[in-house]
């Protein structure tokens, strides 16, 4: 995986290289771009690698976001609460209330 601080410097370098705002900028879209440039730069000799680097630029910035008024993504719990118990007690302690026979729902670890 890249590593974010290496995809928000490239962004960061796009934007402000071509007058985009760096927020407007494709995170993903910048991490899709640059593993497919990744092979030609390493391929490349020093000046070829420059001019790789201003094109991998352009293309951040051919793909900027649209501006979404309004739009926001409060953080969430994405799952309903099961109804098993939390493990609270280390797991050899739930193996053997297990093997004693005890159901797991009368089983209560707090």
């Amino acid at each position: 995986m890249l590593a974010y601080n290496l995809l928000r410097s490239l962004m960061w370098s796009a934007g402000t290289t071509y007058t985009t705002p760096p927020l407007r900028l494709s995170l993903q879209g910048t991490r899709h771009h640059l593993i497919n440039f990744i092979p030609k730069l390493e391929a490349a000799d020093s000046k070829q690698r420059l001019r790789l680097y201003r094109t991998l630029l352009k293309v951040i910035v051919h793909k900027a976001v649209p501006d979404r008024p309004g739009r926001s993504e409060p953080r969430v719990r994405k799952r309903r609460p099961k109804i098993y118990p939390l493990m609270t007690k280390p797991r050899h302690e739930w193996e053997q209330a297990i093997a004693n026979g005890l159901n797991h729902k009368r089983f209560s670890f707090s």
